[in-house]
């Protein structure tokens, strides 16, 4: 499977936002804290400056 861009997980917070889809313990619920996560992750991993992982003090 591919794995989805930034911007393309953006887009399914999005919807899910418009759609009214709590993030609770629903199928629905339990898939948006998933891409919230992912997308959270993503925007952290690539908001990194990769000088500061120097002598490995950064855990990727």
């Amino acid at each position: 499977m591919n794995d989805l861009t930034t911007a393309e997980l953006g887009i399914l917070v999005d919807v899910f936002e418009r759609a009214g889809v709590a993030a609770d313990g629903t199928a629905e619920g339990t898939l948006r804290k998933q891409i919230e996560q992912a997308h959270s992750e993503r925007l952290e991993l690539e908001s990194m400056d990769f000088d500061d992982c120097a002598g490995g003090a950064c855990k990727l």
